[in-house]
C-alpha cells in the first residue's frame, strides 16, 4: 500500500533520512521506533507530503504521492500535538473539518461518542487539557474512515480509560484490513496493538521484522525486552 524507494532527506548539511526503504501492506499495524532524532517524523511528514525528500520516492496504492496529492484523503493523521484555532470551540473545529473534507463517506463517530466529545462542543481549544485535546486529534484521524492511520504519540497525555478506549479501537481498524502506522516511546503499550517493528537510528532502517520474528530471535515474549537485546548486542559487535 506505501512503498518507500531509496528516500533521503537532507536539511542543508544535516542529513536526516539516508536511504531509506520500506514496504507497509494492508492489515498490518506498524510501530515506527527509535531515539530522538532518527527520523521517525520526518518520514511520517514525507508520506503526507508536508516534506519533499531530497532523492527517493513513496507510493501509494501504486501511484507516485509526488503526482497526486489526492491520496491524503484516505489517510487519517493524528499528530503527536495537535494545533487548533484557540478561539474555536470543539464542535465548531469538528464542524469546519467536515466542511473542509466534504467526504462522501458515511462518517467513523465512534471515537466521538466513548469520548463524549458531545458534553464538551461547546468549550473552547484554549481552555481544554492536554489530553482532551488529544482526544480531539484521535476523533478527526478516524472520523473519515480513512485507509491508512498515521498515528504519532496516539497515547501520551490520554487517561487509561481514553488509552485503552484508543488502543481497542486501534485493533478494531487493524483487523478491517487497514494499514496503522504508529509511533510511541512507550514500548509497553503496543504489545497488544502492533505486527511489525520498524527500528530507526540515525536516519537508517536498522531493522524491519514481524513481532513474531523479532520474538522468536530474541527469546523475548515483551516487545520492549527483544529490542533491548538486540541493540545491545549491536552495540557489542
Amino acid at each position: 500500500m506505501i512503498e518507500i524507494n531509496n528516500l533521503s532527506k537532507k536539511f542543508g548539511k544535516l542529513t536526516v533520512l539516508n536511504g531509506v526503504n520500506l514496504s507497509c501492506k494492508q492489515g498490518e499495524c506498524i510501530a515506527l521506533i527509535g531515539p530522538n532524532g532518527c527520523g521517525k517524523t520526518t518520514i511520517i511528514k514525507s508520506i503526507l507530503g508536508m516534506v519533499i525528500p531530497t532523492q527517493g520516492t513513496i507510493e501509494f496504492k501504486g501511484e507516485f504521492i509526488s503526482k497526486n496529492f489526492e491520496y491524503r484523503k484516505h489517510i487519517g493523521y493524528m499528530p503527536q500535538i495537535g494545533r487548533y484555532p484557540d478561539n474555536m470551540t470543539i464542535g465548531q473545529i469538528l464542524e469546519m473539518i467536515k466542511e473542509i473534507r466534504k467526504s462522501g463517506e458515511q462518517l467513523d463517530e465512534d471515537l466521538l461518542n466513548q469520548f463524549k466529545l458531545q458534553d464538551l462542543f461547546n468549550k473552547r481549544m484554549s481552555t481544554l487539557s492536554g489530553g482532551t485535546t488529544q482526544k480531539v486529534s484521535a476523533t478527526l484521524a478516524f472520523l473519515f474512515n480513512p485507509d491508512v492511520l498515521i498515528l504519532d504519540e496516539p497515547t501520551a497525555g490520554l487517561d487509561p480509560l481514553a488509552s485503552e478506549i484508543l488502543k481497542d479501537k486501534i485493533i478494531t481498524e487493524k483487523q478491517k484490513g487497514k494499514l496503522i502506522l504508529i509511533t510511541s516511546h512507550l514500548l509497553s503499550e503496543l504489545d497488544d496493538l502492533i505486527t511489525q517493528i520498524i527500528f530507526m537510528q540515525d536516519g537508517i532502517v536498522q531493522f524491519h521484522k514481524t513481532v513474531d520474528d523479532l520474538k522468536s530471535s530474541t527469546g523475548e515474549e515483551k516487545i520492549s525486552k527483544a529490542i533491548a537485546k538486540i541493540l545491545k548486542s549491536k552495540n557489542n559487535e
